[in-house]
């Protein structure tokens, strides 16, 4: 009798479990890619002044973005999330946000939210370590 009831819960227990997480859904449109990118002297000086972006070309799906927001360092993937990448899909630096010309999307780098309207996603992010004076993007 006590091997049945503690059978019956755990199988009470392993069946109530879901298997899929809403919360977390993968975005569709961007593909996942593993890269690591060090930037360049040049790119480390550009980011030592807080709220000035730089674009880096190598890496990510369409290349991607990185903030100096005062406390840290962030790094956000170059393509809209919002659609598939296609030829006009890149986005491109406007001040403190990021602007998609073919949806006219607008991203704010600081917490990768849209600016204005709702949008399903939001900007991908990138791990960042730093090491030194050493910054190295990656996913």
């Amino acid at each position: 009798m006590r091997t049945f009831c503690l059978l019956t819960i755990v199988i009470l227990l392993t069946s109530s479990c879901s298997t899929t997480d809403d919360d977390n859904q993968r975005n569709p449109f961007l593909l996942d890619i593993n890269f690591s990118t060090q930037l360049g002297p040049i790119q480390v000086l550009d980011l030592e002044i807080p709220s000035s972006p730089i674009y880096v070309a190598n890496g990510g799906i369409r290349g991607f973005f990185v903030i100096n927001t005062g406390s840290g360092i962030i790094a956000w993937e170059a393509s809209d999330p919002n659609h598939a990448p296609n030829d006009c899909s890149q986005m491109t630096i406007d001040g403190i946000n990021v602007v998609c010309a073919c949806e006219e999307h607008n991203y704010n780098l600081f917490t990768g939210q849209s600016n204005g309207e709702v949008l399903q996603y939001t900007l991908l992010p990138y791990r960042v370590s730093i090491s030194g004076s050493t910054i190295t993007v990656f996913n």
